[in-house]
């Protein structure tokens, strides 16, 4: 049986570039969900699924839905990866909201991604947009972490993106010494 995989489902590049990030600190392989195969990942040992947050889901999280009968004796992990400053009670929310049922037990990690307005689709720009304008009501120091940051990025381009985000994940895969 194989070591690992990374499945990853990246829409901006973010969440590609910390699958590439883990495919060299681990010598795991590496493949978009599109192009992932049950029973081509049933010979690893170590299935690590890495996904965009949008709409408060987790992009290729899905494919785990789908075989979730067929973990047995398969390490599982998660890393969602969002615009978003890394906030302990918002990471819960993404965990209840996502890892039902039989995924309930599986560990979640997150890594902050990156924000460019110019780059996102029509539908997401406008969507972000409402958003903005909604949260731009609200008194600025009642606001959650994640809709400080959304005001914050609004017209800018940022990349947040960082290995130090990969840390937990690794030290749960019992790697240690990745540094960037």
């Amino acid at each position: 049986m194989k070591q690992g995989i990374i499945v990853y489902q990246s829409k901006y590049g973010a969440t590609k570039k910390y699958a590439d990030w883990l495919c060299e600190a681990t010598g795991f392989d590496c493949v978009e969900t599109p192009k992932a195969v049950w029973s081509e990942v049933m010979r690893y040992e170590t299935v690590l699924l890495c996904g965009g947050i949008y709409a408060s889901g987790i992009a290729g999280l899905s494919f785990l839905k789908k075989n979730v009968n067929k973990f047995n004796n398969k390490n599982i992990a998660v890393l969602c990866v969002g615009a978003s400053p890394y906030d302990e009670g918002a990471l819960d929310q993404i965990r209840v909201h996502n890892l039902k049922g039989e995924l309930r037990a599986v560990p979640l990690f997150y890594g902050r991604g990156a924000w460019n307005e110019s780059r996102m689709t029509w539908v997401d720009r406008n969507l972000c947009r409402m958003l903005q304008r909604a949260v731009a009501k609200k008194d600025f120091d009642s606001c959650e972490p994640w809709m400080k940051a959304l005001l914050a990025s609004t017209g800018q381009v940022c990349d947040w993106t960082d290995r130090k985000y990969l840390i937990p994940l690794l030290e749960y895969l019992g790697r240690t010494g990745f540094c960037g």
